[in-house]
């Protein structure tokens, strides 16, 4: 347990690590220099709030943290998709083999069927991101609507915030959709990587190329979903861009 603890602390950390290095590569040096360290920022990565107040003071707030996470997330799932596409021609490789070094194929296959386990791992971890920082954006904005003395200003504002969560809550949904087409490839893939490990010879390799038609065919729709997710990705980002 402490382990696990251990290694999602870690994970979180280098993702934030990954973030904040980007963000501050938008900046000049000079100004990074003026506000606080790098080193610095590094150390309060692991608390939220803390986390916040230290990017604000660089000059990125919320808004900015989530415009940049859902860019991470539309790019995991870019290359995601890549790597799905790859275990699929690496299957079709295999089932087309007709003599040679059948060890490397498979070998190939499993090594395919890693990677794509671990852009899907990414992906999630991106939206979950996504999600940390919008509702936190969110909490924030709804609490100010208080502080407005201007009642016009404030029914404005309120508007802004309603219409972002409809946008925002519409995106998540397409994202998660697309996300819950992975595990089933991810299922396929592990079976069919698992029973060649156990029989690799020609006589196994026949014997799955009856569920290569169904994977073509998931792999395809997990595609499609993702080209919608990356598309109301890439609208969510210039709607906030526009409004902001």
């Amino acid at each position: 347990m402490v382990r696990r603890m251990t290694n999602s602390l870690i994970t979180t950390f280098m993702l934030q690590k990954v973030e904040i290095q980007k963000m501050l590569n938008k900046l000049k040096m000079q100004q990074i220099l003026k506000t606080v360290g790098l080193v610095a920022l590094l150390a309060l990565a692991g608390c939220s709030t803390a986390y916040y107040a230290a990017m604000e003071k660089v000059g990125f707030h919320k808004r900015d943290i989530l415009i940049d996470r859902v860019e991470d997330a539309r790019d995991a799932q870019q290359a995601s998709q890549q790597e799905f596409k790859d275990a699929l021609d690496q299957m079709s490789q295999l089932l087309n083999f007709h003599g040679g070094n059948l060890q490397q194929r498979y070998e190939d296959l499993s090594a395919q069927y890693e990677d794509s386990k671990k852009s899907a791992d990414e992906v999630t971890s991106r939206i979950n991101k996504v999600e940390t920082v919008a509702f936190d954006l969110f909490d924030e904005w709804e609490a100010e609507l208080g502080q407005y003395q201007n009642k016009q200003l404030k029914a404005d504002s309120k508007k802004k915030l309603l219409d972002t969560k409809r946008q925002f809550n519409a995106l998540v949904k397409v994202m998660r959709r697309a996300e819950s087409k992975m595990p089933p490839v991810l299922r396929v893939l592990n079976d069919n990587v698992l029973y060649l490990k156990h029989n690799l010879n020609a006589k196994a390799v026949g014997a799955i190329q009856g569920e290569f038609g169904g994977l073509q065919q998931d792999v395809n729709s997990l595609i499609s979903e993702m080209n919608r997710a990356i598309a109301d990705s890439n609208q969510f980002i210039a709607n906030m861009n526009n409004n902001g």
